[in-house]
């Protein structure tokens, strides 16, 4: 009897537990398929000929160029990739929460369209990597750090307009229904019934972004959007590993410090 009753259990599963199986099953197969489908030649990857010729590279990039010509060089691209990151995220902060004000759900019904039209721009934005940006713009304003800016500030505008609307959406209305019952406007309920309440939230994703924009940062110098990734490039060209070495360490330094300060930032206003 006990195990009839325990086996009649097992076929009336819940049907939030049979799709996660089916989808976990799914999951397997494309991952089989995937490797069944690709050319891994994990042989001559991990040979002793390829072996030592990745040893023979990764050595030619030591010791770093330690000189005070190549350093003050590549500390002048490390400050122009971090300006880059803070004036591109700065503009985003700006443009997405202006952004995020009518493509929330909580604006008037009449404002439907344009929410509507306001998220699909939102959509168009963030659909757009930054080196895309970056190379369309390029054509426009030139080699330098101007269209890296400009694109990182596209590409973030995407993200943060989408996650500001959803913070706004999320907040408690009580507050802004009793400011909206006293004749105030839509601009100073904002400001003093939501805002304080999703405030924390906006600091945490322009953070998180900023740290992202860091690393884009590094990367849109390969289309000559200027900072380290355009002295990377230019050096990797030439084959200039020693060179290409000391660029990279500012990279992971800059990172670096910029999740600390990010992390410290969070730990102050946590407290």
């Amino acid at each position: 009897m006990a195990s009839t009753a325990s086996s009649s259990s097992d076929l009336a599963a819940p049907p939030s537990r049979r799709r996660a199986a089916w989808i976990a099953l799914g999951v397997g197969v494309l991952v089989v398929a995937s490797f069944a489908s690709l050319d891994l030649r994990w042989a001559d990857f991990l040979s002793l000929e390829a072996l030592g010729k990745m040893g023979s590279f990764a050595a030619s990039f030591f010791p770093p160029q330690g000189s005070a010509a190549f350093l003050r060089k590549t500390l002048g691209a490390t400050l122009e990739t971090l300006a880059m990151s803070l004036v591109g995220t700065a503009l985003a902060v700006l443009f997405g929460l202006a952004l995020a004000l009518p493509a929330s759900a909580s604006g008037p019904a009449g404002t439907r369209a344009l929410r509507g039209l306001t998220r699909t721009l939102l959509n168009a934005l963030r659909s757009v990597p930054e080196l895309v940006w970056a190379s369309l713009l390029l054509i426009a304003a030139g080699l330098g750090p101007f269209p890296g800016t400009l694109a990182l500030a596209l590409h973030t505008t995407g993200v943060l307009g989408r996650l500001f609307a959803e913070s706004i959406e999320n907040a408690a209305p009580e507050p802004a229904f009793a400011l909206r019952l006293r004749g105030v406007d839509r601009l100073r309920v904002f400001l003093y019934a939501t805002l304080p309440q999703i405030g924390p939230q906006l600091l945490s994703y322009s953070l998180y972004r900023w740290e992202n924009n860091i690393r884009a940062a590094a990367v849109l110098g390969v289309v000559g959007a200027g900072g380290l990734g355009q002295m990377l490039y230019y050096h990797l060209g030439l084959f200039h590993m020693r060179e290409s070495c000391t660029v990279l360490i500012a990279m992971i330094g800059l990172v670096a410090l910029v999740d600390a300060l990010s992390y410290l930032a969070r730990r102050v206003l946590n407290r």
